[in-house]
């Protein structure tokens, strides 16, 4: 078994974020078009596509306080895994709103106690040696190219309605791979506080940070619920939309080799505002020459920084900001105000915006948020003092 950087198990950490994004790679890009299936208008879509986004702002924060508390991460993962891929079987007992709300809603409260404890987990078992965290989640993105592209070419052949059972198959999966993955190390912490994440949540700096993540994941809503359905709509074929879709994240992928000499060179908080300044871009240009492909093409490297430089960064400075004892609740926070609140406010605003303005605004709206977010990064975002320092 393979140790490395810093004797940290390589490829079980690589393995797990492997399995866990092809199931985003399935859900994510083709969770409208499922919905569009069974008959649901862009306003369904919206608000049926933010239910599990919405399970993020609260369920992350619970499972990491768990986590955190027992001291047992690796035990709260594969619980989480496991009842994810029950609850989703749900999804083969009915498909009107309600009921689809309620499936997704406990499927993406499970799930979701996965990722930020993993990220924790995974930073635990780094170390000294967390600028290396990149090369291990790099795995993620390439379980998301294989799932997209290769259910992008099988719904050119096949039903949409295939969807539910490879995802189901696939949540299977991820709990399998989270029995292989041993837990962190548990080191001993300086100063080891009794009050909480209250003190580090006071400083100016994070709330910054955090709102700064809040408004660049909002700005990802119309991306990540009609933009499948956006390329569809102006004549794209399914294997198109999801090279398109690939494409994105394969340029993730290269930024995320590159990240171990990126932040020691430029700082996380540069790259931060770099990240957000693209992203304002890549949103212009999709929605204002979205019949061009070429322009289609360039707009999706950009996915490069509007995630990958964006990712890498926030979860450096938020490792940094909730130090020891409080990482688990630090990555579940980082989880519940941007992916949680944000993609469930994006995900709301934009079918509304889709249907009562036009598809095209919806994504002038994120650009427009992602600018906001950009401003804020700059003006707030500052290196701080963190509550306390690990002992390894």
């Amino acid at each position: 078994m393979a140790q490395r950087p810093g004797g940290a198990p390589y490829w079980r950490l690589s393995g797990f974020y492997f399995v866990y994004f092809t199931v985003t790679g399935a859900f994510v890009p083709y969770w409208s078009l499922y919905l569009r299936h069974f008959g649901y208008a862009p306003v369904a879509i919206g608000v049926l596509t933010a239910v599990p986004m919405a399970t993020k702002i609260v369920a992350p924060f619970l499972w990491g306080w768990l986590a955190d508390r027992s001291g047992q991460r690796m035990r709260v993962i594969r619980l989480g895994t496991w009842f994810a891929a029950l609850s989703f079987l749900g999804i083969f007992f009915g498909h009107d709103a309600l009921w689809l709300a309620l499936v997704v809603g406990a499927f993406s409260f499970f799930w979701n106690a996965a990722l930020p404890q993993f990220e924790a987990a995974t930073l635990g078992h780094l170390g000294a040696h967390d600028h290396h965290y990149s090369r291990i989640r790099l795995w993620g993105s390439i379980g998301f190219v294989v799932s997209v592209v290769a259910l992008g070419w099988a719904f050119g052949v096949v039903s949409v309605t295939w969807l539910a059972p490879v995802i189901a198959v696939l949540l299977v999966a991820l709990w399998l791979s989270s029995l292989a993955v041993p837990g962190p190390p548990v080191p001993t912490w300086t100063d080891a506080p009794q009050h909480g994440i209250g003190p580090a949540l006071r400083q100016p700096a994070v709330l910054a940070l955090l709102l700064t993540c809040l408004l660049i994941q909002t700005s990802h809503g119309p991306y990540y619920v009609f933009f499948t359905l956006y390329l569809r709509d102006h004549g794209y074929s399914s294997a198109v939309t999801g090279e398109l879709w690939a494409l994105g994240v394969l340029a993730e992928i290269v930024v995320f080799v590159f990240m171990p000499r990126l932040l020691p060179r430029f700082g996380a908080r540069r790259l931060l505002i770099f990240a957000l300044s693209a992203t304002v871009l890549r949103w212009v240009l999709i929605a204002t020459l979205v019949d061009s492909l070429p322009v289609l093409v360039f707009s999706q490297t950009l996915h490069a920084a509007s995630y990958g430089i964006y990712h890498a960064a926030a979860i450096y400075l938020i490792y940094r900001y909730f130090p020891g004892q409080l990482q688990g609740r630090g990555q579940a926070l980082y989880s519940s105000v941007s992916f949680g609140l944000g993609g469930a406010l994006g995900a709301l605003a934009s079918g509304y915006v889709w249907s009562g303005v036009s598809p095209a605004a919806t994504f002038l709206m994120g650009a427009a948020l992602a600018a906001g977010g950009a401003v804020v990064a700059y003006v707030g975002v500052r290196g701080i003092s963190p509550v306390q320092s690990p002992v390894r």
